[in-house]
């Protein structure tokens, strides 16, 4: 199904099922006593759904929850074809005797992270990002994990650069031996190495617009 729907009407769809609309995605979790009834919830909900669901879910399995996110891998949204599997889900988990809710098993209710990053001319970093983080194209200007892990990189454009103030700082931990082609590959991609004085701890790297980050492993910590 190719149906475009409005925010509205994707969040209304879902009232009262548990889910929650935040960021072109649905989201809830189902409270349980162990990662073992966690992972137990998780496969008995990818069995009831089969393949249809490998475009659209994503399970993150906790002690105390099974956080769900449906959104399209494909699309980067919630069409109708995601709000039949939420609403699958739903009678999935309530036939369990379970429940679905925004809140379920957090200290807080589900949310979704991006990180911005003020760029003049966001062309010409995306691909310093690209690389560093290990990411790919997304939606527009977005770049997103393949893995589904880490939170989505999206560039606001400025008409000037803002130097007086920390436009974005992050650290990416990277297995040790791989550290080294991750520093190639953003300085390939437009990056400038500012300080590797503490590698292989952790090398300080620069966008094109002098927005920073560090590729950081476990090396060179030791006392």
């Amino acid at each position: 199904m190719s149906e475009t729907l409005s925010h509205h009407g994707i969040s209304a769809a879902v009232t009262g099922l548990g889910w929650r609309y935040v960021l072109d995605g649905l989201l809830a979790g189902v409270p349980v006593d162990s990662l073992r009834a966690a992972t137990d919830v998780a496969a008995r909900i990818a069995a009831g759904l089969g393949a249809e669901a490998d475009d659209h879910v994503v399970m993150d399995c906790r002690r105390d929850s099974v956080i769900v996110t449906v959104r399209s891998w494909r699309t980067g949204s919630v069409g109708p074809d995601g709000l039949h599997l939420a609403r699958r889900i739903f009678a999935l988990v309530t036939g369990l005797g379970l429940r679905i809710a925004a809140g379920a098993g957090l200290s807080r209710s589900v949310q979704a992270l991006e990180i911005a990053i003020d760029a003049v001319d966001a062309a010409a970093v995306r691909p310093f990002w690209r690389a560093v983080l290990g990411y790919a194209d997304g939606a527009g200007d977005v770049l997103v994990d393949p893995a589904g892990q880490g939170p989505a990189v999206w560039f606001q454009r400025m008409t000037l650069p803002r130097p007086q103030r920390n436009r974005v700082h992050l650290d990416v931990s990277v297995p040790h031996d791989e550290a080294p082609v991750r520093v190639e590959r953003a300085l390939a991609a437009g990056g400038v190495l500012r300080s590797d004085r503490f590698a292989p701890a952790f090398w300080v790297l620069a966008d094109a617009e002098g927005n920073e980050a560090c590729v950081s492993t476990w090396q060179g910590r030791d006392p």
